[in-house]
């Protein structure tokens, strides 16, 4: 598998994480780019880290993660849209929310929702030629790269939303999860 196909899928499966990071920066009242690369140190990491995971499981175990994608997508995603929907309408102190928003637990639900896809993509690659650490690497850098522009262009978005950012960022990771399971 060549560079510029390892490119192609690495821009493809970024494309949730970097909708995701959007959503995320919406729902921030204050963002910088510390926040922006905690979100895509997350996203960047586990992008990497899923396919990986899959290569290694190889053959034996792809029908079943692909057969439970989309629920799991669904949920994870439909929690986290879900608790942001939660805390846009409870206000229960503005510090307090950007800190769960930006927690270890939510980021890694969310980073784990995100990467799925990539988990069934490294079991592909246990059937092809692919030069795994290549493609873990391409995979997280371009990861981590969407996901950073995502927040900051969530959050630019997010100023023209005021209060509804998150209420709409809940509702986009919500969509997503449906979607992933709609298109399964």
């Amino acid at each position: 598998m060549g560079i510029l196909t390892l490119i192609f899928i690495a821009v493809s499966l970024a494309m949730d994480a970097f909708t995701v990071s959007i959503a995320k920066g919406m729902s921030l009242k204050r963002s910088n780019s510390r926040q922006a690369a905690k979100v895509a140190v997350f996203f960047g990491g586990f992008q990497a880290l899923m396919p990986l995971i899959g290569w290694i499981c190889g053959q034996s175990f792809a029908k079943y993660i692909q057969t439970f994608t989309p629920w799991i997508a669904l949920i994870l995603l439909g929690a986290i849209g879900g608790k942001m929907l939660y805390e846009a309408f409870s206000h229960d102190g503005e510090e307090e929310e950007n800190q769960g928003l930006l927690s270890v637990k939510s980021l890694t639900i969310l980073a784990i929702a995100t990467s799925i896809d990539a988990l069934v993509v490294g079991v592909t690659f246990a059937f092809f030629d692919v030069n795994i650490v290549l493609a873990i690497t391409i995979i997280g850098i371009i990861t981590f790269i969407v996901s950073y522009i995502g927040v900051l262009l969530g959050k630019k978005i997010g100023k023209y939303l005021n209060n509804y950012a998150e209420i709409v960022g809940g509702i986009i990771l919500i969509l997503i999860g449906l979607s992933i399971f709609l298109n399964r």
